[in-house]
């Protein structure tokens, strides 16, 4: 095998400069320990995270701070995957590059073939249409290639989207809310454990169902109570610094009374 060139070179392309890095990071006898003892399964995890730090970017509106070097590290977890590929004579970062090139051209034939205009629904319904031929001839069940790796609540999502296609779905939210009160129902009336645990899943994917029929992503919606709820305490510890106290001398009713002022500054 080739030894790696090194990376000072300045007639690279940016992404070639990004392989070649990558490459020798990967390289057998001059390599990173970290790097050479990677695999496809222990990558997978931060390329996962990579994707949420981008979407992060984009919802704490950090577009010219951080949404640049977010999508670097998003773009690294592509090539480092590409390259242990490529070491086990797979495929490499080109072959990923024209595939996903060759999939856009053929999923938009009104742009790269008969030019016909048509709506965002009429895009959509074709897009399903080429992605269900794609499949054609695949020996899979209807949910085979929803990824398990997915956070659980769009996995949820997904997974009931998929089977309200072929028709297994509620009529409307008012029918999903009513399951709702019978899952909480459920819970109250449980008192073992493994039971209880296997009820509030249930209700939790119900919730997903009902946010769905909705109109709202469940995941999303997560995501930002959670920052504001973190943004609230990051408030109340403030408040709460600047009469002298610390977060270990606070009882409940102190941490009830900063929550207050908190939350009415953020209406305010």
């Amino acid at each position: 095998m080739a030894r790696p060139q090194a990376t000072s070179r300045t007639d690279e392309t940016p992404i070639a400069r990004l392989r070649s890095i990558m490459a020798r990071l990967r390289d057998p006898q001059t390599g990173c320990a970290w790097d050479l003892a990677q695999t496809f399964e222990t990558i997978a995890p931060y390329t996962v995270e990579e994707a949420y730090e981008v979407a992060d970017a984009i919802e704490r509106g950090a577009i010219d701070d951080d949404l640049m070097d977010e999508l670097g590290d998003l773009l690294l977890q592509v090539v480092f995957h590409a390259r242990m590929a490529e070491e086990e004579g797979r495929f490499d970062f080109d072959d990923v590059a024209t595939a996903i090139c060759e999939k856009l051209v053929r999923r938009h034939p009104h742009i790269f073939g008969d030019g016909a205009a048509r709506t965002p629904e009429e895009i959509k319904a074709m897009w399903d249409i080429i992605k269900a031929g794609e499949k054609a001839g695949r020996p899979a069940g209807l949910l085979d290639d929803v990824p398990v790796a997915l956070p659980p609540l769009a996995r949820a999502q997904k997974l009931q989207k998929r089977m309200a296609k072929v028709g297994f779905d509620w009529p409307s939210a008012d029918f999903v809310l009513d399951k709702v009160r019978e899952e909480i129902e459920e819970i109250a009336a449980e008192d073992d454990t493994a039971r209880r645990e296997e009820e509030f899943g249930d209700l939790l994917f119900t919730l997903v169902n009902w946010a769905r029929h909705a109109g709202i992503d469940a995941d999303a919606a997560l995501r930002g109570t959670n920052a504001r709820f973190a943004a609230r305490v990051r408030r109340m510890e403030a408040l709460a610094s600047e009469e002298g106290r610390s977060p270990g001398e606070l009882d409940l009713a102190a941490w009830d009374a900063l929550w207050a002022r908190a939350k009415a500054a953020e209406e305010r």
